[in-house]
């Protein structure tokens, strides 16, 4: 659901790990890969895939600790409800000590409601919604999604104060 924040983020020169319940390629970084063999000057990112079981979060800090090779320095997160304080705890270790951390929460959540699961670490939150259209509702698109999560992780690398962003309408979604 991320591909493209890691897409951007390669092509921004960071050496990205995504963790996923299903390996998907991430054909932008393999695009600046290549636009960064034409020009000397151009970021070089890469983005590695890790197997994420999200019900065994330590296998899943060491495996990414293993793909990382050092510490973080930004964390994206977009873990179910279910495991998301138990995944961040476990991953929490990985990250540099400024690194800052963007959540992504899909669904409602009403605003201030969540504390951030790494309070030592500056945040962004993102909540995901809804579009209305006309009578009707729709989820949000994958690029409406990625260009959300990328309004926050701009703010979060420009070390901005905690924001939380809606994208789309938050309150409780009609049922049609």
């Amino acid at each position: 659901m991320l591909s493209g924040v890691s897409g951007w983020l390669a092509g921004q020169g960071w050496h990205v790990v995504v963790p996923s319940r299903r390996y998907c390629p991430i054909p932008a970084a393999a695009d600046a890969a290549d636009a960064a063999d034409d020009d000397a000057d151009a970021p070089r990112g890469r983005v590695r895939w890790v197997e994420a079981r999200w019900e065994r979060p330590e296998r899943l800090a060491q495996d990414a600790g293993r793909a990382l090779g050092g510490p973080a320095d930004l964390l994206v997160s977009w873990v179910h409800s279910t495991y998301r304080v138990p995944v961040l705890n476990a991953v929490a270790g990985l990250l540099a000590d400024d690194a800052p951390v963007v959540e992504v929460h899909g669904g409602s959540v009403p605003f201030g409601e969540l504390e951030p699961a790494l309070s030592g670490h500056p945040a962004q939150r993102v909540v995901l919604g809804y579009v209305r259209e006309g009578t009707s509702t729709r989820w949000l698109t994958h690029a409406e999604i990625v260009d959300g999560v990328l309004m926050a992780v701009r703010r979060a690398l420009a070390d901005r104060p905690f924001t939380e962003h809606h994208v789309g309408e938050t309150a409780s979604r009609p049922v049609h």
